[in-house]
């Protein structure tokens, strides 16, 4: 799944604004199989969603560049790890780690993909979801969820209706 991404070096000079189109996210998140306490996600988020909210285009060109979204990175992560939010069956929060960010092409456009682990202290059967991703601008924005816990694949569609999301986790 992560070798199929580009790194964000590529983009250097090239445009990556795309015309508009439905605004989605795409989320994965993995059990780890050796450490249950820990899920690997992925994140793709469009970036033109992200120029949006965070304006990214510094230079009002309507295009954006590799050195626009390096220098907004922190920003990137900032505002989406702010949107999703992990409790273990304890009710106890479990921390978001961000991994790394890069730049993933769908076939509407360019995605910032962001890598990061959950990590629960008290790992149980389940694990509370709350997605709230663009929901407060944008309520047409659905966050595709797909989760891998060993043979098992669930998924969800995330709307302003349907938030928060019970994972089984064994």
């Amino acid at each position: 799944m992560r070798e199929l991404l580009y790194p964000l070096p590529l983009l250097l000079g090239a445009a990556i604004a795309q015309a508009h189109s439905a605004s989605d996210a795409y989320l994965t998140l993995i059990v780890d199989d050796t450490d249950e306490s820990t899920l690997h996600g992925q994140w793709d988020i469009a970036l033109r969603d992200l120029d949006f909210v965070l304006r990214l285009d510094d230079d009002g060109d309507g295009e954006l560049t590799w050195g626009e979204v390096k220098r907004h990175q922190a920003a990137i992560d900032r505002y989406a790890y702010e949107q999703l939010r992990f409790n273990d069956a304890t009710g106890a929060a479990c921390p978001v780690k961000p991994i790394r960010q890069l730049i993933d092409d769908h076939a509407d456009g360019a995605y910032a993909a962001l890598f990061f682990d959950v990590l629960c202290a008290h790992p149980g059967k389940t694990l509370a979801m709350n997605y709230t991703l663009f929901f407060p601008v944008d309520p047409s924005h659905r966050g595709i969820f797909v989760m891998h816990s060993g043979e098992n694949t669930s998924t969800a569609v995330l709307s302003p209706q349907n938030t928060r999301v019970v994972l089984a986790l064994k």
